[in-house]
């Protein structure tokens, strides 16, 4: 299908370079360019879990071995419940 579209002189004129250094047609750049755009758009984004952690030394003197319910029961001993 023909359509026109309005580029900036500048750009068009680097994405003529870049078609040229790369042997294609500026047709095939610019499809190129748009099913990158159009994949990008359909691919989810993995989730990243941002590190929340903190400046510390790891698990108090005597606690190291203790099972997570020991650690769940003194993390919130006194706190009721």
């Amino acid at each position: 299908m023909k359509t026109t579209i309005d580029i900036a002189d500048p750009l068009l004129e680097q994405a003529r370079r870049v078609a040229g250094r790369r042997g294609t047609t500026l047709k095939a750049l610019v499809e190129q360019g748009l099913k990158a755009v159009l994949t990008e758009e359909r691919s989810p984004r993995a989730f990243a879990l941002r590190d929340a952690s903190f400046r510390g030394k790891g698990l108090q003197p005597g606690v190291s071995g203790w099972s997570w319910e020991n650690l769940r029961d003194s993390a919130y001993e006194g706190r009721g419940g």
